[in-house]
């Protein structure tokens, strides 16, 4: 599997998807203030705007409780409670007239013209333990993007705001290899009509709110045929989000129709963890991107929360301004928008 799947047949795991889909959630409701973030960079000021309303690939690290069939059928564990939130800059909370991808954005402040790069962790809110350390370990620099396949994911982005992190929503598409690799019973796919990509798009984006877009998981097929993944543009900048291409294939059209669209995107240049976790091959891609920006500016890098990765992850931020990197939320390197 080359895309981090969810095997296919009429297994328990297939029965807990269908399960997932029976499930609904009460609104709840969540208020958030925004605060200076703790441990960001010099230049890198970070306010969470006011959420008003919260709506209602399987992690590849976590605890048994968080597991798709609990996950899905149970809820999982519940977050914590986001941390009590300091009465600061309060008059940058939600401007209803912004787009959502500008309204729920980071407030950045460039002081200086070092190479930028944004780091963006895919697959959160199925482990617990995994999303908790991304969320409180890793600078609010790095951008989360959780799964829109578990039911506590209103609380989970309620904390990971809290906690000054940019926050986006997984979109599954369908891969190459499907059905070998299944993104799972929500996914955009090649063989449904625009009328059925369009209601699980819906779907997706109908989970939630305070987020700033959506980022592939797999896709490699569904990215590169112009005909599906035009409307599903479309609509996405109509709801007014940004959009994340993880770059699965080279054949991927996200970067051509999106400018084309005027949708704010951006795309992936590095996966740190594909193939391979192993800390040698994450700490080399790491410095992939150093190189990336260096050359071009800014650079993005896309990765998963397995114990390597965040392990690495926290360590190589240490350093990052020390060696003449500015780390960013994702919103800061969208381009196309108009």
């Amino acid at each position: 599997m080359t895309e981090g799947s969810y095997r296919t047949g009429i297994t328990p795991l297939t029965i807990a998807w269908l399960a997932l889909l029976a499930v609904t959630t009460a609104g709840s409701t969540y208020v958030l203030l925004a605060r200076q973030a703790p441990n960001g960079p010099p230049g890198l000021t970070l306010a969470i705007p006011s959420l008003e309303r919260a709506g209602s690939g399987i992690e590849p690290a976590g605890d048994a409780a968080d597991s798709p069939d609990q996950a899905g059928a149970l809820g999982g564990e519940d977050p914590p409670a986001s941390p009590a939130l300091a009465p600061t800059q309060a008059a940058l909370a939600k401007d209803s007239d912004l787009p959502a991808w500008r309204r729920y954005a980071s407030v950045y402040q460039a002081t200086t013209e070092q190479p930028r790069i944004a780091i963006v962790l895919t697959g959160l809110g199925f482990s617990s333990r995994a999303t908790e350390t991304a969320i409180e370990d890793l600078p609010p620099g790095v951008t989360l993007s959780f799964t829109p396949y578990v039911q506590k994911l209103p609380k989970w982005i309620a904390m990971a705001r809290g906690n000054g992190h940019e926050v986006m929503l997984d979109l599954p598409m369908e891969p190459a290899t499907y059905p070998d690799d299944d993104p799972g019973p929500q996914a955009l796919m090649t063989q449904l009509d625009e009328r059925q990509n369009q209601q699980r798009l819906r779907w997706v984006i109908g989970r939630a709110e305070g987020y700033v877009g959506l980022a592939v998981t797999m896709g490699s097929r569904f990215t590169g045929s112009e005909p599906h993944l035009k409307p599903i543009l479309r609509e996405i900048k109509a709801q007014g989000l940004m959009f994340l291409d993880n770059r699965s294939s080279e054949a991927s059209v996200v970067a051509r129709v999106a400018q084309d669209l005027g949708l704010p995107h951006a795309v992936n240049n590095r996966t740190l963890d594909e193939g391979d976790v192993g800390q040698l091959t994450i700490d080399a891609r790491l410095a992939q991107i150093e190189r990336m920006a260096l050359r071009n500016g800014a650079s993005i890098a896309i990765a998963r929360p397995y114990p390597a990765t965040l392990e690495r992850l926290r360590e190589w931020v240490k350093t990052l301004e020390s060696r003449g990197f500015e780390l960013v939320p994702i919103t800061v390197l969208a381009q196309g928008s108009r």
